[in-house]
């Protein structure tokens, strides 16, 4: 429709990921709302507003009271400071099975910590997990969260809990983009890039998730930096992006699993994008998405769907979700999970965070 100057796109994240016969989300400034709904009717489209009023949705995401002032909830969007301290204090609270580990900094200086979880000493089997590489999706890090406080709070108690703790390790990135992060919280509820400078150009950030070293320069759709999916000036060109790649590489013989995640749209995806070929785990892949969506749906009545992404998702536009810091990875189990809701731009109530 030539309107994408003008639209925000929430699903999928691209313009060149749309998809003829493909339903899209995205967002339109007041202003540009009539203009927009009139184009939609001219072109016969079926259009349906889900969020009316996007600020009046952003300001319920900022209600992070609690009994006690400044204390961190699991039950409630935190900003960067709190999750901070409150690496600060698991670290404290469960000092024989969680560590804290600066991978690097950010682009703004800012810390980049991941949390080690386990019983088992020396180089265990283990997962690694990421939250929070864009910016906005701010059910991403708070699920990280929630998973770090019910792994540590369950052992001993849960069985299958305490025997992963015992045979693996767990490595937790609550914040991937720290300083998106920060400015979402603080100018931007619906930021999506890091906060580097781009040479020769004013607007700032990468798409942290694009910049990585595999098929990096695949798509020319990716090439403007005033785009919130460039992927920056050259592969791994980002400090975020080049700490967590680095440290991957140091664990990459032990680390058999990665799981990434976003939101939204509740799906579970496996490779491939670029390609309709099956990766040769396929079998596996398919049995363990089966299974997590089946307890999902009877604990917390969740439907999500699953399978690769080019058959998933929109088939056949779409670059693998995955950071692309697994090329050095010998993992079998690559995992992109986005979260709750299935529409309305992920505007996820802090209701929403553990399911």
């Amino acid at each position: 429709m030539g309107l994408s100057p003008q639209l925000d796109f929430w699903y999928p994240d691209a313009t060149h990921d749309v998809a003829a016969n493909m339903t899209v989300d995205f967002r339109v400034s007041e202003k540009d709302s009539q203009t927009i709904q009139s184009i939609l009717e001219q072109h016969k489209m079926n259009y349906e507003i889900l969020i009316h009023n996007l600020q009046e949705e952003i300001e319920k995401q900022f209600d992070v009271t609690d009994e006690v002032s400044g204390r961190h909830s699991y039950a409630k969007y935190n900003d960067w400071g709190k999750i901070v301290s409150w690496t600060e204090k698991i670290v404290e609270k469960y000092p024989e099975m969680v560590s804290r580990i600066k991978i690097g900094s950010t682009f703004e200086d800012n810390p980049l910590y991941v949390l080690k979880i386990g019983k088992k000493d020396g180089e265990a089997k283990a997962i690694f997990m990421d939250c929070g590489i864009h910016a906005r999706e701010w059910v991403s890090p708070a699920f990280c969260q929630w998973f770090v406080y019910q792994a540590t709070k369950s052992y001993g108690k849960n069985r299958i809990m305490t025997k992963l703790l015992d045979r693996m390790t767990f490595y937790v990135l609550p914040v991937f983009n720290v300083d998106g992060y920060i400015w979402s919280w603080t100018q931007d509820r619906m930021w999506r890039k890091n906060r580097s400078k781009n040479k020769n150009s004013t607007c700032i950030g990468t798409d942290l998730n694009r910049n990585f070293d595999v098929s990096w320069n695949s798509s020319s759709n990716t090439a403007n930096p005033c785009l919130h999916v460039y992927r920056g000036p050259a592969a791994e060109s980002e400090k975020e992006t080049k700490a967590v790649t680095n440290f991957i590489r140091r664990h990459k013989n032990s680390i058999k699993a990665y799981i990434t995640f976003h939101s939204y749209s509740q799906v579970l995806l496996f490779p491939y994008g670029y390609t309709s070929k099956l990766p040769p785990n396929y079998d596996d892949l398919l049995k363990v998405s089966r299974i997590a969506t089946d307890v999902l749906s009877t604990r917390y009545e969740t439907r999500y769907t699953y399978g690769p992404i080019a058959s998933t998702m929109w088939a056949g536009k779409l670059e693998d979700s995955f950071p692309r810091a697994v090329k050095c990875l010998t993992a079998n189990y690559l995992i992109t999970m986005t979260l709750k809701p299935v529409l309305g731009g992920g505007i996820s109530s802090p209701t929403e965070i553990a399911h």
